[in-house]
């Protein structure tokens, strides 16, 4: 069964399309200009602005040009990431999704549900002609994986509505009036590339098999860092085994928890056998302690060539230990609100190679302070280790409203459509909305969408009967708006 089968197809059949463009963050060209075209097409007035937004709008139907006008919220890129044994180009390849009992899910890559469903059901909303609903504006942001540009690029005077709905949550049933702000913390180096010593054999190390996920949603769930088991192991065996690194490649987005790092690594020969015996001996440790979050971890070596190069001795040292001791992780629970982390660091990429070397964070909180805190923590672990470190660019994090016009009226509407409220959250990733509203401090702002587990990984996958559910409210919701 084709997904374009799926109830609700109105909704089904945009994903699909979607799914056959690609739009990798930084790539999205193809994307805007389809949904340019989209818009047109509907005879809709339709523009893109100077960073890359797609901003198209629907006058009210009949009888309700006096509700608030609403704007429906997401964005048009999707992470790239895939197995390492997966052969996919994602700014040429379609997504192959496919139908796994109650999911949708793809085939060893992202799916990039988020935040295709919510553009989906934009467009779904855009195109109908049996809705009842007052003024629309959809704001389709641009590159929201990697910097949020989009929306740090908006200007005021382009949209005129009241109400936001950011259609970028992954929670069925779930009501979002709050995010976590983040900064990003890029660390460099250099070293001199010297050549390997006689005597010396070589091996490429790998850690796989990793969950990773979303640095936001999936911080909280103890699952391990890529990075950070590798520089565990090249510490023990730097010392125990005159470990010589030739380079290193660790992770690969800023926002996802890193699932596969691999190193090249030479010792010398007649350390060969010790050294074989050591890495399964690891990876029964890392196995042993993350069996239950990380069933499909592996630590392999094998031999290779001997690489031209390795890192000169000082900056071997260097690298590892301020790998090791980089903070990564919860930093601290919300004390408000149950469950919730308040801050959190991602430490997502470590690369080494030809004389450059990169480690780049993502630092989150809900508290500006202690964000503050975290970032002076982590510039003084690169200030002491020499590094040149720039933390850049910073995203406000959205301040809950209780007193929303909005959410008051959405907990009645799913209350009186399921039989149950629904639940008041906040979340630790960073949605576009405290940007946004910076630009437009009148909005009243809302986030919600149908259930997606493992976002940013390539076990992403979105709940079918959710979608459905998703939909309807998002229908009953525009129905029912306040009035001017």
């Amino acid at each position: 069964m084709s997904i374009q089968n799926l109830e609700p197809k109105v909704v089904w059949n945009h994903f699909y399309s979607l799914t056959q463009i690609p739009r990798p963050s930084k790539h999205e060209d193809k994307i805007r200009e389809f949904m340019v075209n989209f818009g047109k097409k509907l005879g809709l007035e339709t523009f893109m602005d100077e960073v890359g937004n797609v901003i198209i709008k629907k006058p009210a139907t009949a009888g309700m040009e006096n509700r608030k006008g609403v704007i429906l919220q997401g964005h048009l890129d999707m992470v790239p990431q895939k197995n390492s044994d997966t052969v996919h180009d994602f700014t040429k390849d379609p997504i192959a999704a496919y139908i796994e009992g109650e999911w949708v899910t793809a085939k060893g890559t992202t799916l990039g549900a988020d935040n295709g469903m919510g553009v989906a059901a934009t467009m779904a909303v855009l195109e109908a002609t049996n809705l009842v609903h007052g003024p629309i504006e959809a704001l389709l942001t641009a590159d929201e994986e990697t910097g949020m540009t989009g929306a740090f690029g908006l200007k005021s005077g382009l949209l005129n509505g009241d109400i936001l709905m950011n259609l970028d949550s992954e929670d069925e049933g779930e009501l979002y009036v709050g995010c976590a702000g983040g900064t990003d913390a890029n660390a460099s180096s250099t070293y001199i590339e010297t050549p390997v010593p006689q005597g010396f054999i070589a091996y490429k190390l790998a850690v796989t098999g990793l969950k990773g996920g979303h640095s936001g949603v999936d911080i909280h769930l103890g699952r391990a860092n890529s990075n950070k088991l590798m520089f565990r192991y090249l510490k023990h065996a730097q010392e125990h085994h005159q470990l010589k690194i030739s380079e290193v490649i660790g992770g690969s987005l800023r926002n996802a928890i890193p699932r596969e790092t691999f190193a090249k690594i030479v010792i010398p020969s007649e350390n060969a056998e010790k050294f074989e015996s050591c890495v399964p001996y690891f990876e029964n440790i890392f196995k042993a302690e993350f069996k239950t979050v990380e069933p499909d971890l592996t630590f392999k070596a094998e031999k290779i060539e001997i690489p031209q190069n390795i890192l000169d001795e000082k900056s071997q040292q260097t690298l590892i230990n301020v790998a090791y001791v980089c903070p990564n992780g919860v930093m601290r629970m919300s004390n408000d609100m149950l469950g919730l982390v308040e801050t959190s660091i991602n430490m997502a990429i470590v690369v080494a190679k030809a004389g450059q070397i990169k480690v780049q964070s993502l630092l989150r909180s809900s508290v500006d302070s202690a964000k503050d805190a975290l970032e002076q923590k982590v510039a003084s672990t690169f200030e002491l280790s020499g590094y040149n470190l720039v933390l850049e660019g910073r995203y406000p994090g959205w301040k809950p409203n209780m007193d929303s016009p909005i959410l008051k009226t959405m907990q009645g509407i799913y209350n009186n459509m399921y039989s149950k409220v629904p639940k008041i959250m906040a979340i630790h990733a960073g949605l576009e909305c405290g940007l946004l509203g910076g630009v437009y401090p009148n909005w009243d702002m809302i986030s919600f969408g149908p259930t997606i587990r493992y976002p940013h990984s390539p076990d992403e996958k979105v709940k079918i009967d959710t979608v459905a559910k998703f939909w309807d409210f998002l229908v009953e919701t525009l129905k029912n708006v306040p009035q001017k």
